[in-house]
């Protein structure tokens, strides 16, 4: 409490009373137990809930700021930087503007994550459509190549965004000023001292220049037609350019892709090749044309004449002395492995930085040649067992849980069913990874196909969803493996084990630039009862099955072959490509439909929506109808009666209470990486969500992340 300068309280004033008060309070509070209700004893706060890795790598694309490694990339695709040391970066598919400070701060100072256009504005106002260059000019002025609108924007430093020259949507090769002007997918952009903008117009073959005042001409090159020549001015041919940069007197240099050369520009427009041979790709340094790059697209040069390239087709950077000698700087080392660098840029003090489009991170090469990542993390996966991050995934698919805080994971990619032990240790329980299979037996004797989902019983079995091979496997207590239902072959017939049929497998659709929806295939996903029967999606089926300890499948809801989206009772219910199931303690069954709803089946059948309304997708919480979810994946409850769901589409975990009411409990609608931490966090596309005890966990990319303290 802050008191007025002089403030002396007096013993028998308020504030005694209110203290006495407390006193009372308090001897109440203890001789009832205190507490908070939560465990937590003596009215203390309940621990603060955090989202923290838990196992694997949690790296790969993503649109989240953050400090180095939190921070996520989608495509990075040019880099460059100012006098005070931050780096600028062209974040393609996210179609923004980022910005890194030099220690590893990220942050979005231009466009909206995840949403293209042209628009002019300030800020997360303005909207690009997959950006590639990006260039600095001497009054803090950023000017980017806006590729798909066929235009070059200009960001003041203040972020005001405009259309320097070029109209969106509007392709061409037309010479003159700002709108008049016409481009042809520009990619690379660089500045001069005199403020100059040059741009390397890639399917005009052309080399452009763009003054202040956004006159554009054409400096180098015909438009349309392509080649290799040397020459002045239109004489001059070029083959798909990407990469351009602005050099010591006034020379321009560019990175001639298709050609696999780096080509010189004088100021009198006069073009020669410095490095490579026209048509001949490899991977040899050497001097001038004696040297072979793979697809070279991006070029900086430093303050001593330098040239460095990123040379695309070998995944190298590239580095050409003033004499032409060309040697490989970063890349061909185990340590230091770039994956389809796009750009570089070098700064004052001899620090090269690179776009490394196909690890989604931003790499710094020092003087030295030591390479560290500036900001974004990769996406690692494999099958290796070990602690925590030291584990590797690939393309995880669903997770449970046991009574004694071992976590189980479907392995996809792997072909494995892997278990973690509570202090994070991961092994291989089942299966051999990268061998796909059929195969009953113990432990590693035995093979699955894809497996996508898994539920444990009280009894310490584990039951597998083997998509690819239509089957519901078993592992039991001591590793060894059975087959409980599914012959293997497509159908929905009900029966004994050896005879029940289940679906097919279904691929959503995936769209240029969007983040490809994982396969589905059928069965799908699987849940247990404290009985010890099974319940499975079957969802190409549209069906709900359920299958006895003994093997028995049943279908417990909706019709086989027959979809939409009707409440009912048993085969008067319809479903729609149902993802997931989870079950309560009171037997009901929860499903998961393609329709975008969270349904419940009562132990007679009784069909329900929960929460969501059928084909409305969104991310808004509510109350039952009123809720909406985006491509949700995967559902798991808890002991109280709440339902929780990995909503894929929305980079989100929700919460579905005993009434309906949809709350969203981890990550934010809009934000997509890993942002470990006190919740909300960030979240890419979770794959699957398991909870016991107030601790929850999701699989994601290739590892498990695990939020304690669940509120």
């Amino acid at each position: 409490m802050i008191r007025p300068e002089g403030y002396m309280p007096s013993i028998i004033g308020r504030e005694f009373v209110v203290f006495g008060l407390f006193l009372i309070v308090a001897v109440l509070a203890a001789a009832c137990g205190g507490g908070d209700g939560n465990g937590n004893g003596n009215g203390a706060a309940p621990p603060t809930a955090k989202l923290a890795l838990f196992a694997g790598n949690l790296g790969g694309l993503g649109n989240s700021d953050g400090v180095r490694e939190d921070a996520r990339f989608f495509d990075p695709q040019g880099v460059a930087t100012d006098s005070d040391g931050n780096v600028y970066v062209t974040d393609a598919f996210n179609f923004t503007i980022r910005k890194i400070t030099p220690d590893g701060t990220v942050s979005t100072i231009a466009g909206l994550a995840g949403v293209s256009g042209s628009a002019d504005g300030a800020g997360a106002d303005a909207r690009f459509s997959h950006l590639s260059g990006i260039a600095f000019d001497s009054a803090g002025n950023l000017f980017v190549a806006d590729g798909f609108n066929h235009t070059i924007r200009k960001i003041t430093p203040d972020g005001e965004v405009t259309t320097l020259a070029g109209s969106a949507g509007m392709r061409g090769s037309a010479d003159g000023s700002g709108a008049a002007a016409r481009f042809n997918f520009p990619e690379g952009v660089a500045t001069d001292s005199a403020g100059n903008i040059y741009v390397a117009d890639k399917l005009n073959e052309t080399i452009r220049k763009v003054t202040p005042a956004g006159v554009v001409t054409t400096l180098a090159g015909s438009a349309g037609v392509t080649g290799s020549a040397d020459g002045n001015g239109a004489a001059a041919r070029f083959s798909h350019p990407l990469g351009v940069a602005t050099g010591g007197a006034d020379n321009i240099y560019v990175a001639d892709s298709s050609n696999t050369t780096i080509r010189k520009i004088t100021p009198d427009g006069t073009v020669s090749t410095i490095a490579g041979l026209a048509g001949a790709a490899g991977d040899v340094d050497g001097t001038g044309a004696d040297a072979r790059f793979g697809f070279p697209v991006g070029v900086a040069t430093d303050s001593t004449g330098n040239v460095y390239v990123a040379d695309q087709g070998n995944s190298w950077i590239r580095k050409i002395t003033p004499g032409g000698q060309v040697t490989t700087l970063a890349g061909t080392g185990g340590d230091a492995p770039f994956s389809h660098p796009s750009s570089v840029a070098a700064d004052p003090a001899g620090n090269v930085y690179v776009a490394d489009a196909g690890n989604n991170r931003i790499r710094k090469i020092a003087p030295g040649g030591i390479v560290t990542t500036l900001a974004g993390a990769a996406r690692s996966y494999g099958s290796t067992d070990g602690i925590g991050a030291a584990a590797r995934f690939n393309s995880p698919g669903d997770v449970d849980t046991d009574s004694a805080g071992n976590v189980y994971v479907a392995d996809t990619g792997n072909h494995t069913i892997r278990k973690i032990t509570p202090a994070g240790e991961v092994y291989t329980l089942a299966g051999r990874a990268g061998e796909a299979g059929w195969v009953d037996g113990p432990g590693a004797v035995a093979r699955f196909n894809a497996p996508t989902d898994i539920a444990t019983d009280n009894a310490g079995n584990v039951y597998v969803a083997d998509t690819g091979n239509n089957r519901i496997r078993k592992i039991d207590a001591a590793g060894l493996v059975s087959t409980l239902a599914g012959t293997g072959a497509i159908g929905s017939a009900d029966g004994n084990g050896d005879v029940a049929t289940f679906g097919i497998c279904y691929q959503p659709p995936c769209y240029p630039g969007q983040v490809c929806q994982p396969k589905e295939c059928l069965p799908g996903g699987v849940a247990t009862d404290s009985d010890g029967n099974v319940y499975v999606a079957d969802r190409s089926n549209h069906t709900i099955r359920k299958v006895t300890p003994a093997g028995v499948v049943t279908t417990l809801a909706g019709m086989a072959g027959d979809w939409g989206t009707r409440d009912g009772n048993g085969s008067d219910a319809r479903f729609y490509y149902p993802h997931d199931v989870a079950t309560d303690s009171a037997g009901n069954v929860y499903v998961l439909d393609s329709y975008q709803t969270v349904r419940k089946v009562t132990p007679a059948g009784e069909v329900t929506t929960l929460a969501g309304s059928a084909d409305r997708r969104g991310s808004a919480d509510g109350m039952g109808a009123q809720a909406r979810f985006n491509n949700p994946l995967r559902l798991a409850t808890d002991s109280a009666g709440n339902v929780y769901v990995a909503d894929w589409g929305n980079d989100t975990i929700r919460r579905i209470d005993p009434t309906g009411s949809v709350r969203t409990v981890v990550g934010v609608v809009g934000r997509k990486g890993f942002t470990p931490g006190t919740l909300p966090g960030v979240l890419m596309s979770p794959g699957g969500v398991a909870v016991r005890d107030r601790t929850l966990y999701v699989t994601f990319y290739n590892g498990v992340a695990v939020v304690t303290n669940l509120p």
